[in-house]
């Protein structure tokens, strides 16, 4: 009863996001931020909570894959609005290409780095090994869609043609997915434990309804959360460009930070590391398709999305960031340094704005990853045959695991 208690108070305490949007009713900016950050977290834990049933009940991987996305929904959301109004505003086409590349970069450079940094802290361990067959698609997808970026800046452009590759990338990522075999926990604990003592039907109807619910919360509180942060920072003078890739992605990708940080803080780095990994999949291959598609739609036009000198450099930093990242898990590993290195390129990087220090950082990522790259050669084999083992068996066998203490 104590951890069905447990879920209804959170769920009351996330409810305000949606009423709140429903009912169009706005308070002051400060009290909005703080409502709506709360109810994001709250969501967090009781996506956390169900999430771990439903690796039981589904792809172990997958149901993580579909936890980051419904994770990351806020920042969809805030990058299809741009792209949406680019025909009646032109300055909003700059503006998803900002958005876009800062949410990717803040995922690799400042949350990669904090799960190790959790990792770290309750372990002391340098290094941070992942399962292959949990993540082993998602480095190979990832450098699939990586390679395939660097031709962005060249081109200048997005198109309906960059929406047919990176949607058929994401489908077939999404379908492999599907096929790995579900989790099998010796124990579950505190609310997880209440959702799996449920009939098989009512448990599935149940975690049905937490992800729906947690969703709609985190859709529903996305927009002015960003908003009201967006605002304080004009109040403080900040620059709208940097506020539109830094500060609004920072809000909108939140949810997505808490749940892997929750995951690694209960024990499991390596769950909110397939986390992060499977969010920067979809965002480098859906959000990106997304943005033409959204601009196609919105103005009845084939024609493609062009941006500026400005945003080639940022898709181009954002590339060669990626590109480092997938080397990194070649080994299926990270080290201390390398996730030093990424924050420490990351944050450097936030203090220069000029054109010639953005291709620098741009083709610094890309000569550090392929040093990587070359070094790790002998583990891409295994790297390969990791991910075809996790969905060789289409059966659905399941693999068993110990819970972490709680």
């Amino acid at each position: 009863m104590r951890n069905w208690l447990s879920i209804a108070i959170l769920a009351g305490i996330s409810l305000p996001a949606i009423l709140l949007r429903v009912l169009g009713i706005e308070l002051n900016t400060y009290v909005e931020v703080a409502t709506f950050g709360v109810s994001i977290l709250a969501a967090a834990f009781l996506l956390t909570w169900a999430s771990e049933v439903a690796e039981t009940e589904m792809s172990a991987t997958l149901a993580l894959a579909v936890l980051a996305i419904i994770a990351v929904l806020p920042e969809y959301a805030v990058d299809l609005y741009f792209s949406w109004t680019a025909h009646t505003n032109p300055d909003n086409a700059h503006f998803a290409i900002a958005n876009m590349t800062g949410a990717n970069r803040l995922l690799v450079g400042f949350a990669w780095p904090m799960i190790f940094l959790i990792f770290w802290l309750q372990t002391r361990k340098r290094t941070l090994a992942i399962d292959g067959t949990q993540n082993g698609l998602s480095i190979i997808f990832l450098g699939v869609a990586t390679v395939y970026s660097l031709s962005i800046p060249i081109r200048g452009h997005l198109s309906l043609v960059d929406t047919a590759v990176t949607f058929l990338i994401f489908g077939s990522y999404m379908y492999l997915m599907s096929r790995m075999p579900p989790r099998e926990v010796e124990e579950f604990v505190g609310p997880a434990a209440a959702i799996k003592s449920l009939p098989t039907m009512w448990r599935r109807v149940a975690i049905a309804v937490i992800f729906l619910f947690a969703a709609g919360v985190i859709f529903c509180a996305a927009e002015p959360f960003a908003d009201g942060l967006v605002h304080m920072g004009k109040q403080l003078g900040i620059e709208q460009f940097v506020l539109v890739q830094w500060l609004a992605p920072l809000a909108s990708e939140s949810p997505e930070f808490l749940l892997a940080g929750l995951l690694a803080a209960r024990g499991r780095p390596g769950a909110g590391m397939t986390i992060l990994l499977s969010s920067k999949v979809s965002q480098w291959t859906l959000l990106i398709g997304s943005i033409p598609a959204a601009y196609s739609i919105s103005g009845a036009t084939l024609s493609p999305l062009h941006f500026d000198a400005r945003q080639a450099e940022e898709v181009y930093l954002t590339a060669g960031q990626s590109l480092f990242a997938v080397a990194i898990f070649v080994s299926l590993s990270m080290s201390v340094w390398e996730a030093a290195l990424l924050a420490g390129l990351f944050t450097s990087q936030l203090f220069f704005f000029s054109t010639t220090v953005r291709i620098g950082y741009g083709t610094v990522y890309l000569f550090i990853a392929l040093a990587v790259l070359f070094r790790d050669l002998p583990m891409m084999p295994v790297l390969w045959r990791t991910a075809k083992e996790s969905v060789r068996d289409s059966g659905g066998v399941s693999r068993r695991v110990e819970r972490p203490p709680p």
